[in-house]
């Protein structure tokens, strides 16, 4: 099957279950028999000859109505909406963070390691092993160097010992540290937005988020020019904020950054990607429902 196909799938497996998409359903449908209805009256009134079995006529009408509902109603890749004040487009979209040409946020955590050697510290599935891959060329050593460079005007919270953490880096510095490096025209927010522990797995909380979020808009005000930005679903994963799925960190990123727009403007675009793995885990209709009262 058909790669892009299997994310559309899902995500119309999740909508199918939702009440929104049977509300939709049921009102484009209603919607489009009405209309058909006028038509077929016209038609009738205009050549009253037309032999046609009224059985068939009705049963087209039906099936016409019920095609126009599902196509109206069906899940989409991606839903945005544009606030005019400010002027802001927020965007959710099913794709790789990766391909997007604007800024990126990353997520990182507050010994901001970088090793994915046997995954044993940061999993390279992860997005931020994928950013060592695709944006250093797994260049580990030019990585933890330009991120020394971005944290020197940070003050470190401490220093764990050898003995404790058996591997990665040692130095802590705040959560919600935020270190900005840049690779040609593009800028990468590395936000620490979680705790690693000496057992080697990270942890957060929406506290923590909270606090990550405000940071990182500070960091993309003052050096992303307004242009736009673009990030993950940070939370969702490795941090173990379990108690909050996909759409509870999404909504939290969205309200972060719209009020955060509403007081100074931050970037013209944001744009939150989700993994087509996690596209059967976010209801597109309630996404899209929810942008609308933002």
């Amino acid at each position: 099957m058909n790669s892009l196909a299997v994310p559309f799938l899902r995500i119309f497996w999740r909508c199918v279950g939702s009440w929104r998409w049977w509300r939709s359903l049921a009102t484009n449908s209603t919607l489009a028999f009405g209309i058909v209805s006028g038509v077929v009256q016209l038609l009738l009134a205009l050549w009253p000859n037309i032999e046609a079995s009224r059985i068939v006529l009705f049963l087209s009408m039906v099936v016409s109505a019920l095609a126009f509902g599902v196509v109206r109603a069906a899940p989409r890749r991606e839903v945005s909406r544009s606030l005019g004040r400010p002027d802001v487009t927020v965007v959710v979209k099913v794709g790789d963070l990766f391909d997007e040409s604007s800024h990126l946020i990353i997520g990182f955590n507050d010994t901001f390691d970088t090793d994915t050697s046997g995954d044993l510290v940061i999993s390279r599935s992860s997005v931020q092993g994928q950013f060592l891959a695709r944006i250093y060329s797994g260049d580990t050593g030019c990585l933890d160097a330009e991120l020394s460079d971005a944290l020197l005007g940070v003050e470190k919270k401490g220093r764990e010992a050898r003995s404790q953490k058996r591997a990665g880096k040692l130095t802590r510095y705040p959560v919600g540290s935020v270190a900005v490096l840049t690779r040609g025209a593009r800028r990468y927010f590395c936000s620490a937005y979680g705790r690693m522990g000496n057992d080697l797995t990270v942890s957060s909380s929406v506290d923590d988020l909270w606090h990550s979020l405000a940071n990182i808009w500070r960091a993309v005000e003052v050096f992303g020019r307004r242009e736009p930005v673009a990030m993950p679903i940070i939370g969702s994963e490795m941090a173990r904020i379990d108690h909050a799925d996909r759409e509870i960190l999404i909504r939290m990123i969205l309200l972060s950054f719209v009020s955060r727009s509403r007081e100074r403007l931050i970037s013209k675009r944001l744009t939150i990607v989700v993994h087509p793995n996690d596209a059967n885990q976010l209801d597109m209709l309630e996404m899209d429902a929810f942008l609308k009262v933002l």
